[in-house]
């Protein structure tokens, strides 16, 4: 596509980021779990957090109000997570994971432990502590960025 894109660290990240999707989903479905890894993610979120509101679930999935909707919808057929109105605001939606979402997520940890340990297979201590170090720079140029530009407007 361009020039000199194979030297370029985004195209891998993407690129990694897809593969990863794929074992993870490949790893869920041999173990018989029917999860993605975003259902994966908001059930950890709301296990360490919640229960939470909705608006904020969708802040800190970086998902729209639409998206995040759907997903939740998915969830509560699964019997995941439910959807409680605020006892304090009528308008607001807390999410709550149930208890067979909280089941199913610590059968799953297991199963993720054993994809990010195969991810890591041949990979060094030394070699992980860059890569995390690396990824932390990026996200730190990202995060100046907006920052700048977000102070310009």
């Amino acid at each position: 596509m361009f020039p000199g894109m194979e030297k370029l660290m985004m195209p891998w990240i993407g690129k990694t980021m897809k593969h990863i999707d794929m074992f993870i989903a490949t790893k869920m479905a041999e173990h018989g779990v029917n999860l993605t890894r975003q259902q994966v993610i908001l059930m950890k979120i709301l296990f360490h957090d919640g229960p939470l509101p909705q608006h904020d679930l969708a802040f800190l999935t970086d998902r729209d109000k639409t998206s995040l909707t759907r997903l939740l919808s998915t969830m509560e057929k699964k019997n995941l997570v439910a959807r409680i109105v605020s006892p304090e605001d009528k308008r607001v939606n807390m999410v709550h994971l149930t208890k067979n979402g909280v089941k199913v997520l610590n059968e799953t940890a297991p199963i993720l432990l054993e994809v990010i340990m195969k991810m890591q297979e041949g990979i060094s201590e030394a070699e992980q502590q860059t890569v995390i170090e690396v990824m932390k720079k990026i996200q730190g140029n990202i995060e100046n960025h907006i920052d700048s530009c977000s102070n310009n407007n």
